[in-house]
């Protein structure tokens, strides 16, 4: 027969429980290390200011790469280049002012909101006129000689405005000897207008901004490729490949093009991403003037700037 238990028993088993519940709630409130900090949130985040500078850098590395090895060192080896590229009758590739236009325009169809315009308060080309807070802003540019980063309010994007310089002795003969220029005493090194970038937010995160960069690249891939599309078409042509003009009457192909534009431009870029401030200081400091390759043939100037080459241009097919 089995015992009930004794009630002294069955509360001094009551009473052990309570206690051995109490003393872990004492350890677990009063004597336990406190519970971890919540971690911080998410801090992905990058200026356009930023990404600007890196967009500028970028842009510049472009300009450069083109003018220099493919328009400078092409005119020596017989290739030509002429602001009215694109027409039938014309045969020839398109000056630098144009290859920026050429970029600037896939941009915009990009479907990435990044818009890249080259003005100045004295074009040629009336279009390329600064107006509205851009002007206000390059007149400030021109006086503090740095570049200028604010919000435009007409076009509702946060904006930023480089200095666009006259490295080149051919710029400054161009505008100062055009019959349509309204300024005729540019300097060496003067500003000449302002390359001027245009986004809808203050900060993306840096996978955005890697994306920007991309849509950057990609559009100068385009611009590179349309010139060599009208290449295509010409009856003496050059060959395109690993080789470039300074090698002869060659031509890069788009990936060594941009290969090479990668080689000048992705160490800055990458330090950009990680130390903000040294691509605002890169993009603010003054440019090298790039070599000068003495004129192969006579040239005048055109609306954009740029030598415009007379001698007769090799044939289409």
């Amino acid at each position: 027969m089995t015992r009930k238990p004794q009630p002294r028993s069955r509360w001094k088993s009551i009473i052990v429980v309570g206690a051995v519940a109490l003393l872990t709630s004492i350890y677990l409130f009063a004597s336990a290390p406190p519970p971890l900090a919540a971690p911080p949130p998410p801090t992905d985040q990058i200026s356009m200011r930023t990404v600007f500078s890196i967009l500028e850098l970028e842009n510049d590395a472009a300009r450069a790469l083109y003018s220099e090895e493919i328009v400078n060192r092409g005119k020596g080896v017989g290739l030509v280049f002429h602001e009215r590229w694109r027409a039938d009758s014309v045969h020839a590739g398109p000056l630098p002012a144009l290859f920026l236009r050429e970029t600037a325009r896939h941009l915009e169809r990009s479907g990435t909101q990044l818009g890249l315009f080259l003005g100045s308060r004295f074009p040629i080309n009336p279009a390329n006129r600064l107006s509205g807070d851009q002007a206000e802003r390059f007149a400030v540019l021109e006086a503090m000689n740095t570049p200028q980063f604010f919000y435009e309010v007409n076009t509702q994007r946060q904006t930023a405005m480089f200095a666009d310089r006259a490295v080149a002795e051919v710029c400054v003969r161009c505008h100062n000897e055009h019959a349509d220029s309204p300024k005729k005493d540019w300097q060496p090194n003067a500003i000449m207008g302002a390359t001027t970038w245009m986004y809808p937010d203050a900060n993306v995160s840096r996978e955005r901004a890697l994306a920007l960069i991309a849509a950057l690249r990609e559009s100068i891939r385009f611009a590179y490729t349309a010139y060599l599309g009208e290449v295509s078409t010409f009856r003496e042509r050059p060959e395109v490949g690993a080789r470039w003009p300074r090698d002869g009457f060659y031509l890069p192909s788009a990936d060594a093009f941009m290969a090479e534009l990668a080689r000048r431009t992705s160490a800055a870029t990458l330090a950009g991403l990680l130390d903000p401030p040294s691509a605002e200081r890169a993009a603010a400091s003054e440019p090298a003037a790039p070599p000068q390759a003495p004129p192969a043939q006579p040239a005048s100037a055109d609306p954009y700037g740029n030598e415009v080459t007379l001698a007769a241009p090799r044939e289409k097919s």
